[in-house]
């Protein structure tokens, strides 16, 4: 009973190295150790990219289940990435941080409304049928 607890302690010490190491940089970035504007252009707008295009292909080709996936993706991706550029942005000068923190808070509200909007329209087109 001792050794497979150890082995199973192992198995989570070795997957949870694994996923930090995947992960370090976006760890780094939720830390606000990361450089803003790679956080802010690499993350931020370049992931919000591919997700939204992600998105538009599922809706042209009516994957509802897809659609919702990426909707609860979006989501956390969201807040992941509001509070990676709000701690960044100390990484930069006065001006950057600033600029960044309020397209931010710009973003965190076009994020509810989307995300609001979008699950409304799934809700509805899955009530009708």
């Amino acid at each position: 009973m001792e050794q497979s607890r150890t082995e199973a302690d192992e198995g989570r010490a070795w997957a949870r190295d694994l996923a930090l190491g995947l992960l370090a940089t976006e760890v780094r970035a939720w830390y606000g150790l990361e450089p803003l504007g790679k956080v802010f252009w690499l993350y931020g707008v370049g992931a919000s990219a591919v997700l939204g295009a992600l998105y538009l292909m599922a809706m042209a080709r009516g994957q509802t289940v897809v659609q919702e996936a990426l909707l609860i993706s979006f989501a956390a991706y969201t807040v992941w990435i509001l509070v990676s550029v709000w701690r960044c942005a100390d990484n930069s000068d006065w001006l950057w941080g600033m600029l960044a923190r309020s397209l931010t808070v710009a973003w965190a509200g076009n994020a509810a409304l989307v995300l609001s909007f979008q699950q409304i329209d799934l809700l509805t087109r899955a009530l009708r049928g």
